[in-house]
Parts: structure tokens; sequence; C-alpha cells
């Protein structure tokens, strides 16, 4: 089951850049709602209180009782952003949601589990998507999917295709690769002598000295010479 965790949320008047900024430096934070044919509602909710709220959840999969005034609607968080660099969340959309219809939603994936290819044949895990969509009741709406991938061995792989959410519909393709076991990654590195170890010779040159080729050079010019 979904986790559901209580916020509450105020009106908001006013609207554009300049009013969240100001909406911001109350240590609040600017979000929308919408959904079921209610109008886009401009709305504040205390930074605090959603940090923690927010703190070890998956929000994409949350239910969310926002409390609005004197009203609490059941939400799903649909949109969350971000400052680039600092944690601070700039802006959240909630969308309303019933509870006798059924929503889509991107479920986390987490890999459970060493697989077989990791432990006993030097493989490296590589996890190709980290969620699903789904369609569902919010009542059955599913916290994460945990897969397991202990059996996985070399060059085999894990598809939507096999897995199964109970009371969901899973909208994702069936022939997405979740998670494969490829072979080691190796590079070729030249070894560095052990040590103590005697160190290579130079190649040896083959050549003539240079007195000695020099020698040659001049009895050669003077065969010429001779013959001339």
């Amino acid at each position: 089951m979904a986790q559901i965790i209580s916020l509450t949320a105020h009106p908001r008047t006013r609207t554009g850049k300049g009013a969240a900024r100001q909406v911001r430096f109350g240590r609040q934070v600017p979000a929308v709602i919408y959904g079921h044919g209610r109008a886009t509602e401009a709305l504040a909710v205390d930074a605090k209180a959603l940090e923690l709220a927010l703190g070890g959840v998956e929000w994409a999969s949350t239910l969310v009782q926002l409390t609005i005034g004197d009203q609490t609607v059941r939400t799903l968080i649909r949109e969350v952003q971000r400052h680039p660099v600092r944690p601070d969340i700039l802006h959240l959309d909630f969308y309303e949601i019933r509870a006798d219809e059924k929503v889509r939603l991107r479920l986390p994936i987490h890999l459970v589990g060493s697989p077989e290819g990791v432990r006993n044949q030097g493989g490296v895990l590589d996890q190709v998507a980290r969620e699903i969509e789904i369609e569902v009741l919010p009542e059955h709406i599913p916290d994460r999917l945990d897969i397991d991938v202990t059996n996985l061995t070399i060059g085999h792989s894990l598809h939507v295709r096999d897995i199964t959410i109970p009371n969901a519909t899973i909208l994702t393709a069936g022939e997405l690769t979740i998670a494969t076991v490829v072979p080691p990654r190796t590079e070729e590195v030249a070894a560095a002598p052990a040590e103590g170890a005697p160190e290579l010779a130079e190649p040896e040159l083959i050549r003539k000295p240079r007195e000695e080729a020099e020698g040659e050079g001049e009895a050669g010019e003077g065969e010429t010479e001779s013959q001339g």
C-alpha cells in the first residue's frame, strides 16, 4: 500500500515569478492543485513541513491528504521542482484524485538481492529502467516495486513482461529491459614492474659506431675516385 502523508496548504491570490519569490522568501513553497474539473488553484505550503513529510518516501507514489482551508482532499504529487544546486523544493503540483477512479502514475523500481552473475561470475549489474507506468485505484497504489535479481546470471535480463503488480495494469511496454548482468568491464593497462624487479634493458640499436661508419664512408669515396 502507498504511504499517506498529511499537509496543509493556503490559497495564494498572486501568481507569477515575483509572487513565487515572495512566497519562498517567507519560507513557504509555491504550489498548484488541479484535477477533476477543478480550476488550477495557486497554493503555498510550509517549506519545513513539506521537507519533513517527504523525507524518506517515494513522493510519486505517496498519497497526500491536503487540507486547504476547511476542505481536505486526497491528492498525488505530480511534479517536484528542486533547486539545481541546493536541495530546496521550488515548486510542486498536486493532482486531486477520487477513491473510485483509477489513476496513472510512475512507480519507482528497486532491485533486491545480489545477482548470481555478480557474486560468482564477476559480472556487473546494470539497471536500465528506474520506474514504470501503471494504472491503479488509489487504494491499491503500491509504495514501490521491489524486483528480486538474485538468480540473474551474465548475459541474462529482466524485462517488464517478467513482472506483475497485484490490482494494477502495467502500461510500460513489455519489451523494456529493467536490469541485466553484463560481463566485467576490462581495460588494457600496461603492467608496472614489481618492486625490486630488474628493469628491462633498453632495446639494442643495431648500427655501427660512428667512427667506423665514417671510416667506411671515406674508403668508399676513395674507391670511387680510384675507379675514375
